[in-house]
């Protein structure tokens, strides 16, 4: 789990990228999540993988 309580309305809107050596990219590999479109404060959603 990811808190974000303290962080700005601007940098939840901005999403996370977390280490993921199990995704598409493996090791160093990075999972991208960010809030819905339609809920901003609602929970983050994986977006995708990246290098």
């Amino acid at each position: 789990m990811l808190d974000v309580t303290g962080w700005t309305a601007v940098d939840r809107a901005g999403g996370a990228l977390l280490i993921a050596d199990l995704g598409l990219y493996g090791l160093g590999g990075r999972a991208d999540y960010a809030p819905d479109d339609d809920a901003a404060g609602g929970p983050f959603r994986w977006r995708g993988d990246t290098a």
